[in-house]
């Protein structure tokens, strides 16, 4: 069954490769460009068709977004001149990292490069006029709203574990990140805040940030070590 869906594949693309080769020899169209985005493209299909396949290819999912995505790169930019072409790659490569955490829950990690590619999708899809510290602003936002999310899934760190929990060290990052995303914001929008005073409100923010963790971390621990499954001695 596997050699057949290979083998599936494999026709189709020397059968497309021999078209475009055809039309071109016959002065119908230049399809020399189409060439390289079909190659990909079909290299793409084979890894998600893995991926599809069984559970734990989960790992195809990454390389077959790879390939898919520089296939929408490269014929964005035969048709566009070069606007918006790389910000496919970091889509496609988003979606596939995306895809990883949804096939197997427990690789949660997946969920930061998802985040990461999709927050670049979006700083390349910026116009020219907006480079700086809008673009700044929207890198630490972007990675900010990521360990937010993260840390509002449940996941299965421990295998012994009865039901998946919600991981709490992602705030800290989320929060310094999005203290810094909101500075980058301010400045951008003309309310400036001095260099000399914004990085040690961060710091400032920071410590206080550790210190809250540390906290909710302690009170939780002293809840699970007095429940109701406790008795004194």
């Amino acid at each position: 069954m596997k050699s057949a869906n290979g083998s599936v594949i494999a026709g189709v693309v020397l059968i497309s490769l021999g078209v475009l080769l055809l039309l071109d020899r016959l002065g119908v169209m230049d399809t020399a460009a189409f060439v390289a985005p079909l190659i990909f493209a079909a290299v793409g299909v084979l890894f998600l068709s893995l991926f599809v396949r069984r559970r734990e290819n989960w790992w195809a999912a990454i390389p077959g977004s790879v390939f898919l995505g520089l296939a929408a790169v490269i014929t964005t930019t035969e048709l566009t001149e070069g606007a918006w072409g790389a910000a496919f790659l970091f889509l496609f490569m988003g979606a596939g990292f995306a895809a990883v955490f949804l096939r197997e829950p427990g690789n949660w990690w997946s969920l930061i490069p998802s985040g990461v590619m999709f927050t670049l999708a979006v700083i390349v899809a910026l116009p020219p006029e907006l480079q700086g510290a809008p673009t700044a602003a929207v890198l630490f936002l972007g990675l900010a709203a990521t360990f937010g999310v993260l840390s509002l899934i449940p996941v299965r760190i421990d295998e012994a574990a009865d039901h998946p929990a919600r991981m709490k060290w992602p705030l800290i990052p989320a929060g310094i990140l999005a203290v810094m995303g909101l500075i980058f914001v301010l400045q951008a929008t003309a309310v400036l805040i001095p260099v000399d005073f914004a990085f040690p409100a961060v710091m400032i923010l920071a410590g206080l940030a550790l210190m809250v963790y540390a906290y909710v971390t302690h009170r939780d621990g002293r809840q699970k070590a007095h429940g109701p499954g406790t008795r004194a001695g």
